[in-house]
């Protein structure tokens, strides 16, 4: 089994700023990372969702991290630390690492413009396309079929998995990895009515792209009508994400899987959009605001903070809100009730009255 022993995997976590306390035996060796119910001899796992606690008592796991104060059963050696989840994501990258790229230089089957740019250890792999006046920045990775529009720029160390397809004139910054499928760049639902008919809009905006982004598969991204649409440094998509024409999304977002933000939307920094979120066009949604899944946002958002429902509202009202719909067939029953002794009383009262 190859890996490294407990104990030294301890020292380099400590080495990283996750310092720690091993429990049980250090010189067991670790050659994987794995989720609890998975892991066998030799994984290390982890635990910080409360929810898997049990899992603690029937893991295969050669050594579990976890927090400090968290009571374990006797079993697997323990590794405690103060963020068990930001201490298995190192575990990770130390022991697996990132996934590794081939090395095609530029393959003989590419269609490469002699118009075109290409960096120095550029890989650009077989029936990818790069149009004229398209650059291709150092390091960068071409994955089978993509395809760089007319006046493209693609940054330094880029990743395009297969069949990502990058329109002319958009901007991809350095560090930016694409997945399989995704498209940037294309023409945003730009139509203007007349007589009865649809009147397409040129689109003549661009797209730009910052640094270190993350862009999973299947995700359309519009270019503006005038101006540009832009993504801020660091956000992270999941797959099947739409950005609408003209949108503005921050830095260091996160955007979760069938997310909508339609055109002319601003999102702040560190915003967080969960799955199946939508967002109308030409509102604003504040930094630090966490939206909760299936939420519909129909109006600005100004305020940092954690909103749920359609329409959006507080996360804490919309629980009011919720709590209130599962009563509502009791509290339609114990209405009825009412509306019958307010009619028997009423009765009575006509009774009396000699009505």
């Amino acid at each position: 089994m190859k890996g490294v022993t407990l104990a030294e995997f301890s020292e380099f976590l400590a080495s990283q700023g996750f310092p720690n306390v091993v429990e049980g035996d250090g010189q067991v060796r670790i050659a994987a990372v794995n989720t609890l119910d998975e892991a066998g001899d030799g994984d290390i796992s982890f635990l910080s969702n409360p929810k898997y606690t049990e899992l603690l008592s029937t893991t295969k796991a050669s050594a579990v991290i976890v927090g400090r104060s968290v009571s374990t059963p006797t079993g697997p050696a323990v590794m405690r630390c103060d963020d068990p989840y930001a201490a298995v994501t190192a575990a990770i990258v130390r022991i697996h690492g990132y996934r590794s790229h081939p090395s095609w230089g530029i393959d003989a089957r590419a269609c490469v413009s002699a118009d075109a740019r290409v960096g120095p250890n550029a890989n650009v792999g077989p029936w990818a396309t790069i149009a004229p006046g398209a650059t291709i920045g150092a390091n960068a990775t071409l994955y089978p079929g993509c395809y760089v529009g007319d006046g493209a720029r693609i940054g330094d160390d880029v990743t395009l998995f297969p069949n990502v397809v990058i329109y002319d004139g958009a901007v991809i910054g350095n560090r930016v990895t694409i997945h399989a499928g995704s498209v940037i760049g294309q023409d945003g639902l730009g139509y203007a009515p007349r007589d009865g008919r649809w009147i397409k809009i040129p689109q003549v905006g661009r797209i730009v792209i910052e640094d270190d982004v993350e862009i999973g598969a299947n995700c359309s991204f519009d270019r503006a009508t005038l101006g540009r649409t832009r993504v801020g440094r660091g956000t992270k998509f999941s797959n099947n994400v739409v950005i609408g024409h003209g949108a503005h999304i921050g830095e260091d977002c996160m955007i979760v899987a069938l997310v909508g933000i339609a055109g002319s939307a601003r999102i702040g920094n560190h915003v967080t959009l969960a799955g199946q979120v939508g967002v109308a066009g030409h509102l604003e949604i504040a930094d630090h605001v966490k939206v909760g899944a299936k939420s519909g946002v129909a109006s600005s958002i100004k305020h940092a903070g954690d909103y749920m429902g359609t329409p959006a509202v507080e996360a804490a009202a919309f629980r009011r809100q919720v709590s209130v719909v599962h009563r509502l067939p009791e509290m339609k029953g114990r209405l009825r009730a009412l509306e019958q002794q307010v009619a028997e009383l009423r009765r009575k009262l006509d009774e009396a009255a000699g009505r």
